[in-house]
């Protein structure tokens, strides 16, 4: 399976992971304030996350790249 995409770094690290991952780094408000959706700034919950970053192509790519920032410097 890891030859079918050698490059992706995010191959088999799930949203919720990342999501959590996130959360534990910078908390809500933070991570609201890096990237400002209403998800992550009012009422925010995993739950209520995911199911926007699922249907939402353009903060989902914003989200896996701050994982992916917060990765390189850790």
């Amino acid at each position: 399976m890891s030859e079918e995409q050698p490059k992706n770094r995010l191959h088999g690290v799930t949203l919720k992971v990342i999501l959590e991952d996130l959360v534990e780094r910078y908390g809500w408000e933070e991570l609201g304030a890096r990237i400002p959706i209403r998800c992550f700034t009012f009422d925010p919950s995993v739950q209520s996350s995911l199911k926007f970053l699922r249907r939402t192509e353009w903060a989902r790519a914003k989200v896996e790249r701050l994982y992916l920032h917060g990765r390189k410097q850790a």
